[in-house]
């Protein structure tokens, strides 16, 4: 370390026989600075500035600003220095894209390509790319992975290049688990040793769940790749110094109440305390009963509640957890020593400061679902049934009917058989339109009806990382077979932890037999339904969705449940924990009263309700105990970086420029970069723009740029036909983005998006010029035509969701000059800026609707030149067809000075990017 010890804090500490050197927040404190008033996590901000500080990136300015840190703190930018990146393949394989095509950019330009190589270490897990195209049987893993390597193996050998390709950057290959359960397991340390400095563990990742690690004590949090991609060049992360919400937890959970139940219970609560943007830390007695998975399935869900990171401090709990998961004693003691000696260790809590205090008293906590389509739509399970039919009535007229005292949907395996004259179906008169269908399938005939529950899946990293809920699962699953019920034959069930630990204490309690036997077989390790990977459904199930047009249900215990996020098809999604997955998918439907209703009836035709399997906490933590062993994490982190016989075969490139196939329809060269003129041209106005989308709140980034399956008659699908690929062989968005032309075709090209524009759902607009009705793609191509320039209308929470950076790459790509929202979710504005797309604010109470905007305006922003100021009112001129003219004020949300300068680079790489070219 080179840097300054400006404010003479460097100190040296001593454990076991080794002596390391770390800046003190203590002595800070000596010198008369209230460090013990401070947020944990904001001291964590203070060390990184202080370790960092150079007197040119990170100046003395910057140390004060954390140092003066109030409940109210001032609008000031801080620079943050991550100790290391964390990607996932979806994410991963664009940023290395753009480094591979960024020294593709440098060899032209006659300069030294091994300079763009990251200088901070990069782990990348591929996680995201298995599909469950085969379930329910014992080789369903097997089969899996044999065609995920058969449509990823391009992908795959890029991957295994750049870990040869570039310094300090290692893969985890398929099928080993999940990247944030890969990283709370296995490589988060809590403090990092690096040159003889000691200091906290930090992250970024290029996934916006990277929060999960915030349960061990770690600030990490989401990033864009773009952002990823500038720390692992050297450029710092810049944000203005964060609020930070107390979160008091008081009192113990009760009886019968998961983890998953509380961190729904959370979701709701700070999601209407209003934390985007903020900082959310951990405190009180509560907490005090919590372990670090349950802390870390909290952390995990962050983004869901807008918050930055969810931070809990290193107490004993985070040292019994290293241990247990088998990290060196000389961390653990390393990490003991430097928290308590440099306040960092969790204590004093009544002495800090915060700028609100929300308190929960864990004892109110109650069995909860999510949705259906928001993580924040907490429904508490005795209200579950009535919640649901009043959504299906109201949402889609569809009145709820019973069948007598049973569910709907009866078949012939239990109870005996359905009489479908007593089975009201639409257009045959009746009192109720709720659709029903019969279909048979795997020569079982059954009747599915509105609310039944077609998936169900035990995924994320959010649950699968928790002992508790997964022993959980596997006992209610014991006990649900000892009562004789089965699944029913319409659910499609999944069974992907999140890594190979989590199957090793299954089958040592006996339990993956009993979900086995439920048909919750192992599908893959990897986010499967979580990040829409849920593959097909049986042909004769979709065939009847599609024709009837059912309003169907999922069952997950996930963290994401956007729209068309899960399954095209499937319009409800309902996040819950892994015992109630299990529950579901025995009901079959979503619509039941689990607290009353029986879930089923036994082959003796006799009721069994959901406390008949419900395994009680004793039983729950007593198997954890006995099941759960360090020489599980041992074996299997031991090898995580092998992979099997098929990632051992494939062959890569040994060149440090990568050879680019002009045939590929998966990697290509990133067009950002080519040609990149040297010199900068300033930032000039927008004038005579068009709007391309009119859309409303809660927009994410899935409606942007989705991950999942697409059709042959979507522009991609078009594409991907026109270079002949098959459509068996489409695979998903999120895999082919290491592909431009797939990419801009696939923005905004959600079937469930609302464009204002458009006369129907779906990645559809009007041209205005010519009032033709089309595509977003063929629009923007015909705008680019005249050049063009162009806008996005959208109200409250643009971009939430994932820290999906082709969401602002395919805006920039369709020639979208700026977006104008009421607000943003962090992640999306920040990627937007990076890919030099201006990010504008509706002032408060404003919005297009309130203006009376329809888009079909021109909208000109004269004042948009290089003096533009981070914060400035900018106003915009909207022309009417008419003729009539409207003016109205918006923010630039540019929010500091060098947000402007990426923007006026076109982009945070291409600004980078110059840098090296200045000075190579």
């Amino acid at each position: 370390m080179t840097n300054q010890d400006h404010f003479h804090t460097k100190k040296e500490l001593t454990v076991g026989d080794k002596r390391y050197s770390y800046y003190s927040l203590k002595d800070l404190q000596q010198q008369g600075h209230a460090i013990e008033r401070l947020p944990f996590s904001i001291r964590i901000l203070l060390e990184n500035a202080l370790r960092n500080f150079d007197g040119y990136v990170t100046t003395q300015e910057h140390v004060e600003t954390i140092l003066n840190w109030s409940p109210k703190p001032e609008d000031k930018e801080i620079p943050f220095m991550p100790a290391r990146v964390l990607m996932q393949d979806f994410t991963g394989v664009p940023a290395i894209v753009d480094i591979a095509s960024l020294r593709d950019e440098m060899a032209r330009k006659g300069k030294n390509i091994t300079r763009i190589n990251p200088l901070i270490p990069v782990d990348l897990v591929v996680d995201h790319s298995v599909l469950v195209d085969y379930y329910g049987t014992n080789d369903a893993y097997r089969l899996n992975v044999e065609k995920e390597y058969e449509r990823n193996s391009e992908r795959y050998r890029f991957l295994k290049w750049a870990q040869g390709a570039l310094d300090n950057f290692s893969v985890v290959p398929p099928g080993m688990g999940i990247c944030h359960q890969v990283n709370l397991e296995y490589f988060s340390t809590c403090v990092v040793e690096r040159g003889g400095f000691i200091f906290p563990d930090s992250v970024i990742g290029t996934d916006s769940h990277t929060p999960m690690v915030n349960g061990l004590g770690i600030v990490a949090y989401g990033v864009g790749g773009i952002e990823a991609e500038a720390a692992m060049l050297g450029q710092p992360q810049f944000f203005s110094l964060p609020e930070v919400i107390g979160l008091k937890l008081t009192g113990k959970l009760p009886v019968g109440a998961t983890a998953t139940d509380l961190v729904l219970t959370i979701t709701e609560l700070l999601r209407k305390t209003k934390v985007v943007g903020k900082f959310v830390e951990v405190f009180g007695d509560g907490l005090d009963a919590l372990s670090v998975p349950d802390r870390a399935t909290i952390g995990n869900m962050s983004p869901e509640f807008g918050c930055t990171v969810t931070y809990f401090p290193i107490d004993e709990k985070t040292l019994d957890y290293l241990g247990k998961t088998n990290r060196p004693a000389g961390l653990i003691e390393l990490t003991r020593k430097y928290t308590q000696e440099n306040l960092l260790w969790r204590e004093n809590e009544d002495a800090i400061l915060y700028s609100q205090v929300v308190t929960l008293d864990l004892a109110t906590v109650e069995p909860t679902i999510s949705g259906p389509s928001r993580p924040q739509d907490k429904i508490l399970l005795r209200q579950a049934k009535q919640t649901i039919t009043d959504y299906i009535e109201k949402t889609y007229s569809r009145r709820y009917v019973t069948f007598g005292d049973r569910p709907l949907n009866r078949w012939s395996g239990e109870g005996g058989n359905v009489d479908p004259s007593q089975v009201k179906t639409v257009g045959q008169g009746g009192h109720t339109d709720m659709h029903t269908v019969e279909v048979t399938y795997n020569n079982e005939t059954f009747h599915l009806s509105d609310g039944a529950v077609v998936i169900a899946a035990i995924t994320s990293c959010t649950n699968t990382s928790n002992p508790d809920v997964m022993i959980g699962a596997g006992l209610l699953a014991e006990k649900a077979l000892s009562k004789g019920l089965r699944v029913k034959p319409w659910v499609k069930t999944s069974l992907a932890p999140g890594s190979k630990v989590v199957t090793d204490y299954l089958r040592e309690a006996g339990l993956l037999a009993k979900l086995e036997q439920m048909k919750f077989n192992v599908v893959g390790y990897g986010c499967t339904s979580c990040i829409g990977n849920s593959g097909p459904l049986p042909d004769p199930i979709a065939a009847a969705m599609q024709e009837h047009d059912l309003i169907l249900g999922a069952a997950l215990s996930s963290n994401r449940n956007f729209e068309a996020r899960i399954h095209p098809q499937v319009k409800m999604n309902f996040l819950m924990s892994p015992l109630l997955v299990v529950a579901y998918a025995i009901a079959g439907r979503i619509d039941i009263d689990m607290t009353t209703e029986p879930l089923a009836y036994n082959d003796h035709n006799e009721p069994v309700y959901l406390k008949d399997i419900w395994p009680s906490d004793e039983e729950i933590h007593s198997t954890v105990s006995r099941v759960v062993k360090k020489d599980y994490y041992k074996k299997n982190y031991a090898e995580i970086f092998d992979g099997n016989e098929q990632w051992q075969n494939l062959s890569a490139p040994q060149t440090k420029a990568y050879k680019w196939d002009p045939a590929s329809t998966y990697v290509k060269e990133a067009p950002f970069f080519v040609d990149l003129p040297e010199a900068v041209e300033p930032i000039k106005p927008i004038a005579k723009g068009q709007a391309l989308l009119v859309l409303g709140d809660s927009i994410t980034t899935d409606h942007i740029s989705p991950a999942g399956s697409f059709n042959e008659k979507s522009p991609a699908g078009q594409y991907l036909v026109s270079r002949g690929i098959s459509k068996d062989q489409f695979n998903s968005y999120g895999s082919r983005r290491g592909n431009d032309e797939v990419m801009i075709r696939g923005t905004f090209a959600n079937v469930r998006i609302k464009n204002q524009l458009a006369t129907k759902e779906g990645g559809f607009t009007q041209h205005i010029p010519s009032g033709q009705e089309m595509t977003v793609y063929d629009a923007a191509m015909k705008y680019k035509e005249t050049n063009t320039p162009l806008l996005v209308l959208a109200g409250k929470e643009y971009g939430s969701g994932s820290s999906r950076d082709w969401a602002a790459k395919g805006t920039f790509l369709l020639g979208i000059r700026a977006v104008i929202a009421e607000s943003y979710e962090r992640i999306h504005r920040s990627n937007l800026v990076g890919m030099g797309v201006l990010p504008l604010q509706f002032l408060e109470g404003e919005g297009h609707q309130q203006l009376g905007l329809t888009g079909r305006e021109t909208f000109d922003i004269p004042e948009l030149t290089d003096a533009i100021k981070p914060g400035q009112q900018l106003t915009i001129t909207a022309t009417a067809e008419n003729g009539s003219r409207k003016q109205f004020n918006v923010r630039c949300r540019l929010d500091s000075k060098i947000e402007i300068d990426y923007y006026r680079n076109k982009g945070i790489l291409q600004y980078m990017l110059r840098q090296f070219l200045t000075k190579n």
